[in-house]
């Protein structure tokens, strides 16, 4: 390199043979170059990161948070801790299964070749209502009780179109006085031992009569409950026993109004609906062959989706 001095002006000459000096007319001399090939390009100098230094910098809030918490511990206060559990989401328990329980009665219990052994299997919670008009209504109710079911007596009530359409002997109906319904009603209950409650036998017209009904809760023994049956729409057995302090339940669907076993598991199906829906829901039916069948091909998979077969016992109120 050299310097040069021409007039005041001072140049400054950079001698290479890939660097061209350019000249500024300044009193001072400004070095422009325009760089050529490999020789001119400036070389950079890669950041240096301190990976100490970002992890210090993260570790102060941290510690802050630490702090904190170690003072509200100290000092006995624990409301940011519980604003801070509030804050996080929790897992949710999935609901638990709602209730289902299903009062089973069969009704018509007392008369010859009924299917009683494949009945009794369904489940030791199901109820029988025992005619106190049958043949075999005492030594039936008795055999029932010692395998430990519950029984009930299945009171013969008048029905519309009585006397073309009949109840059988000992029936209770509407033409008989106060003093007569309470004989009737407590001799058909004397006929079936063990009994723990009562339902109706046919009776929609006689359910439906507030007198006749008001006799016949009022003849009940003592603790004992009543099931209207609901034969009729117009029944007021239910909303009477409640007034006169009588444990009460109705019937919620009949199994086998028509015998087929198709029909009778759709019937099933609506009960086990309602009792899913309600809670608990009363079903009734028959000795019939097609309904015991039924029942015990059906009890299996109902108890194995959670619904329970109760006693009428236990639902009352």
């Amino acid at each position: 390199m050299k310097n040069e001095e021409v007039g005041t002006f001072s140049y400054f000459f950079i001698r290479t043979s890939n660097l061209e000096p350019q000249l500024s007319p300044s009193p001072h001399a400004t070095i422009i170059l325009a760089m050529r090939g490999w020789a001119g390009k400036r070389r950079l100098v890669p950041r240096q990161t301190s990976f100490k230094s970002v992890a210090y910098l993260m570790l102060v809030p941290v510690a802050g948070i630490l702090l904190f918490f170690l003072w509200n511990f100290f000092h006995g206060s624990i409301e940011p801790i519980a604003v801070l559990q509030s804050a996080i989401p929790r897992k949710q328990k999935p609901p638990a299964p709602r209730r289902a329980d299903i009062v089973l009665i069969l009704d018509d219990v007392g008369f010859d070749r009924q299917p009683l052994a494949p009945a009794m299997a369904i489940d030791p919670n199901v109820n029988f209502a025992v005619l106190p008009n049958s043949r075999n209504a005492r030594e039936v109710a008795a055999a029932l009780h010692a395998r430990g079911f519950e029984v009930l007596c299945h009171l013969p009530m008048e029905p519309e179109g009585y006397p073309a359409v009949s109840p059988g002997a000992g029936a209770v109906l509407t033409s008989m006085t106060d003093a007569e319904i309470a004989r009737a009603t407590r001799a058909s209950i004397g006929s079936v031992p063990f009994a723990r409650g009562v339902n109706n036998h046919m009776g929609s017209r006689a359910t439906a009569d507030r007198r006749v009904m008001t006799s016949v809760l009022g003849a009940l023994p003592e603790g004992m409950y009543f099931i209207d049956s609901k034969t009729t729409g117009n029944s007021v057995a239910g909303a009477l026993a409640h007034s006169m302090r009588v444990k009460t339940a109705s019937r919620s669907v009949f199994l086998d109004d028509v015998q087929s076993e198709a029909e009778i598991r759709r019937q099933l199906a609506s009960l086990t609906h309602a009792a899913q829906e309600h809670g608990v829901a009363v079903g009734i039916g028959h000795m019939y062959p097609s309904t015991i069948k039924v029942l015990a091909d059906a009890a299996p998979m109902l108890r194995a989706r959670g619904v329970r077969f109760v006693r009428a016992s236990a639902v009352v109120d």
